[in-house]
């Protein structure tokens, strides 16, 4: 049940305020804002699925912290 509510809270966010999936990124075309692939809320959602809420969710922690100027664009990092 945790599990649904938080993946429908990304899914949520992704089409709505994500510059990478959502309105915003209409708004600025051509414009990527995730320095990883897959981006951050992708991965998020992937983690969350496949281990759960609490490990998902530290995985997810984890990978948002590594994001920073100096992150190579496009750096592949995918969910364990």
């Amino acid at each position: 049940m945790l599990k649904k509510l938080v993946l429908l809270i990304i899914r949520g966010y992704q089409k709505t305020f994500s510059f990478d999936h959502g309105v915003m990124g209409k708004l600025l075309p051509n414009t990527r804002f995730c320095k990883f692939t897959p981006t951050c809320s992708e991965y998020g959602y992937g983690a969350i699925d496949k281990h759960g809420v609490f490990k998902g969710g530290w995985l997810f922690l984890k990978r948002f912290v590594r994001c920073n100027p100096w992150t190579e664009p496009g750096t592949y990092d995918p969910v364990p």
